[in-house]
């Protein structure tokens, strides 16, 4: 590929783009990140993803050296230098370049970097057939809500589950689960329900979660903020996952057990047409 990156105030080729190995970043995961969709050129959502990067950089201590209507600024060049007109923009904010020590450096300065990933987000494939998860424990760190960098346990888990002949991960803690490897876990039971796991440092406060929730109660649909079994997911009458990559994918079998008829569920489908319209609608 041949991107144009943006490296703490400079546009340049992704080739010469190079961040220092004693970046805290690199040594200890001391760095957030965000993304961003794309689509017809436009931002997804980008006034939900900006509040969580400002929670998370409060939640580290972080600062980041621009201020949010210069980043905002960047989002949209960023989108013009690489001719992006779907797909996604991954940021992330480090707490900069340091000699080794556990300790936070006394005076940091920051490392910003933004990049495009040019990717079909509409017309996903999985939306059409569901995905399948395998459930395995959740050994994360205690503070999902943190939107760090320190990816190594949902990276695995996602290993796992492809060795297990699934598409991705559902977490689960004392047997509830909690969210999936790199998204959040819904269900819909047989009486109509969209049940979801309630906000707390357990979980990512999704922002395409919070867009979702809305969206099914303008419509009527009964939403419950709980923790929900294995048991109970295993025998929903539909299941699915949101993110900023995937907006609203069904699930369609867990741990080989289907959910349903084993096909996307009406609901799961209405509520990603209406997200998909309505936040192109929105995009800025």
């Amino acid at each position: 590929m041949n991107r144009t990156v943006y490296l703490n105030g400079a546009w340049l080729a992704e080739a010469d783009a190079h961040v220092s190995i004693f970046d805290r970043g690199f040594l200890f995961a001391d760095a957030i990140y965000e993304v961003t969709g794309v689509v017809n050129g436009k931002l997804l959502e980008y006034e939900g993803h900006s509040a969580r990067l400002q929670r998370s950089m409060g939640e580290l201590g972080l600062v980041c050296p621009l201020s949010p209507e210069e980043l905002l600024g960047v989002h949209r060049e960023i989108v013009q230098r690489n001719a992006l007109s779907e797909g996604l923009i991954y940021l992330q904010i480090s707490r900069g370049p340091a000699d080794r020590d556990f300790a936070f450096p006394a005076n940091p300065v920051p490392t910003l970097v933004l990049f495009t990933q040019a990717k079909a987000v509409l017309d996903n494939p999985k939306a059409r057939t569901g995905i399948s998860v395998a459930l395995l424990p959740d050994l994360r760190w205690a503070r999902c809500d943190i939107k760090t960098v320190q990816l190594l346990y949902p990276s695995m888990a996602k290993m796992e589950a492809a060795r297990q002949g699934a598409d991705d991960a559902w977490l689960v803690e004392e047997g509830f689960v909690t969210e999936a490897s790199s998204a959040s876990a819904h269900i819909i039971t047989s009486d109509g329900v969209l049940v979801t796991r309630p906000l707390s440092q357990a979980i990512l406060h999704g922002i395409t979660r919070h867009s979702v929730l809305d969206l099914a109660t303008t419509i009527g649909v009964a939403v419950e903020e709980r923790p929900f079994s294995v048991e109970e997911a295993k025998t929903a009458a539909e299941a699915f996952i949101t993110s900023a990559t995937n907006f609203v994918l069904p699930v369609t079998q867990i741990d080989g057990q289907l959910i349903g008829d084993g096909q996307p569920g009406p609901l799961t489908l209405r509520l990603r047409e209406l997200y998909i319209e309505r936040k192109i609608a929105s995009a800025i």
